[in-house]
């Protein structure tokens, strides 16, 4: 009983903490990026990574992690195998590492349920996990792929699930109660050529999240040629930005099992030659589903999406080829309850789809929310596609302030060269103003960064704790984007404040060390406080 009440305490504290925090940043223009500044994936993406050069790898990882563990700066790794995070050990990645996937055996990286991983790259020093293939060799499904499993809600009877693909029962089970929950960091991370198919039609995806908690930290990823879906989420409350589906299979962004988190700033880019070619699948940029009966299980996959750009398949012009299995810019069926705000869905050979009378009657009731978005470049006729019922998608769409236009030229400044795009709206462009966040869903969410002090490029501050479980003493790593006040307390389950250290630091990664000898043992929250934000994490003492 008495770790019951801790746990409870914990959640309350920590949720009191967070509620200070906003996600959803209020800016003026539709889609991903502002017009007339510089794109938030310079620098740390890459558009042509089957011609990039990576260095020979001077590490082997063949074995399951079952300790504290770090792959440092300078490493560059065969990742051989299925290798699980287990035990509930810490894998720490440094900038710059770079992890190379043996196709041979299988290699795949999977943080098991209790266990963390904090990839923690920088925009000049990403992280970046690829095939172990050179130069011309490379192609989808090379490796599996990033797999994360935590201990939040799901939908799943029994409330636990394992993930798809044929992983270990036991070391790939995902869920719990803990929506709070934290499976560490991944930032700055590039995914490239996931995929392998353990099992027909199951392949992994770039990035899978299996109920995956609020206090996780996930930004500024992308995952090129994957082999299934870019990114996919099964139940889970971690809110993320800044991600990159590019070139992908089957879908970009794939909604499942009772997924509730909130979502902004994200890009996703379709090959015209590359879609899924399984008999039961077609590919999307959204494909959302409360799970795979449709049923009413709960909690409802409700994810909240802003800015969002998805150029599909069509590249400019219908009357190009594209592969016939591309279908729809947005498919919501099987009773989700997602929504959507100020987007672009562009180029696709349908635009949304509310497939099946659950969702649209979560449609009809104002349950799942479509608004404020443009469509545009799509197939003659198709920018909605309608099933048989009563319900009125056109009136739906239209009253939600939605727009269609017929071309998609002009939208955004140079989308459609591969190797060097630019996806900002011009200056007179229909996306370049027009954004609303006073919607309910969203407003309680949202922040002005003028007006709070919070630095625009960032969700939640760049932190992170090591050694963590700690004995003896922990440090606290912050990352700053400009100089600023830093104050970090360390708070117990009654509240109480044991210790702080304030600091001014510069811009940059700076370092505080607390001597935590006379805790009991037990856990204890982080808050940090900066002019970019407050957050707040875990640290378990031994």
């Amino acid at each position: 009983m008495k770790k019951f009440y801790s746990t409870l305490t914990l959640i309350i504290i920590c949720t009191s903490l967070f509620s200070q925090v906003k996600f959803f940043e209020k800016v003026s223009y539709k889609g991903a990026f502002a017009p007339a500044k510089a794109m938030w994936t310079d620098s740390w993406c890459n558009w042509d990574p089957q011609n990039t050069v990576y260095a020979a790898t001077n590490k082997t990882v063949s074995a399951d992690i079952t300790t504290n563990t770090t792959w440092s700066t300078g490493d560059v790794v065969l990742l051989q195998n299925k290798v699980y995070v287990t035990n509930n050990a810490t894998l720490t990645i440094q900038p710059g590492v770079i992890i190379r996937g043996e196709k041979a055996t299988e290699a795949t990286l999977i943080v098991s349920r209790g266990s963390k991983i904090y990839a923690k790259g920088t925009a000049a020093n990403p992280i970046v996990f690829t095939s172990n293939f050179a130069v011309g060799g490379r192609s989808l499904g090379d490796w599996g792929g990033v797999v994360l499993c935590g201990a939040a809600r799901t939908n799943a009877p029994g409330g636990t699930s394992i993930i798809e693909g044929g992983l270990d029962a036991v070391k790939a089970n995902y869920g719990g109660a803990n929506d709070n929950d934290s499976t560490g960091v991944l930032s700055f991370v590039r995914i490239e050529f996931a995929g392998f198919p353990f099992q027909p039609d199951k392949e992994i995806n770039g990035l899978t999240m299996g109920a995956i908690g609020s206090l996780t930290q996930i930004d500024h990823i992308q995952c090129s040629f994957t082999n299934d879906d870019s990114f996919e989420w099964f139940g889970g409350t971690v809110n993320c930005k800044y991600l990159v589906a590019y070139r992908g299979l089957d879908d970009d962004f794939d909604t499942d099992n009772g997924f509730s988190g909130m979502l902004q700033f994200l890009l996703g880019v379709r090959d015209p030659q590359i879609a899924d070619q399984s008999a039961s699948s077609t590919s999307e940029g959204f494909e959302s589903d409360n799970d795979a009966a449709g049923s009413d299980n709960m909690p409802y996959t409700s994810a909240k999406f802003s800015n969002v750009t998805l150029i599909g398949p069509y590249r400019g012009s219908t009357s190009n080829t594209i592969d016939a299995k591309f279908r729809r810019g947005a498919r919501i069926r099987r009773n989700s309850y997602i929504s959507t705000f100020n987007s672009l869905i562009l180029d696709w050979p349908y635009g949304l789809h509310i497939d099946g009378a659950s969702s649209e009657g979560n449609a009809f009731t104002d349950s799942l929310r479509f608004k404020n978005n443009i469509i545009a470049g799509v197939g003659t006729g198709k920018n909605l596609q309608v099933n048989a019922g009563t319900f009125n998608i056109y009136n739906w769409f239209a009253g939600k302030n939605n727009d269609t236009i017929a071309l998609s030229a002009g939208i955004l400044v140079s989308p459609y060269n591969f190797n060097a795009p630019d996806y900002r709206p011009g200056s007179t462009s229909v996306a370049a103003t027009g954004a609303d966040f006073t919607d309910a869903f969203l407003a309680p969410y949202s922040y002005t960064p003028s007006t709070i002090g919070l630095n625009s490029t960032l969700n939640t501050l760049n932190t992170v704790i090591y050694p963590n479980p700690a004995q003896g003493s922990f440090n606290v790593s912050v990352d700053l984007t400009n100089a600023s006040e830093v104050s970090v307390s360390v708070i117990d389950l009654t509240g109480k404040t044991l210790q702080n250290n304030t600091n001014d630091f510069t811009s940059g990664i700076h370092t505080i060390t607390f001597n935590c000898s006379t805790f009991v043992a037990g856990i204890y929250l982080v808050r940090i406080v900066t002019s970019e934000g407050i957050a707040c994490q875990k640290v378990e003492i031994k």
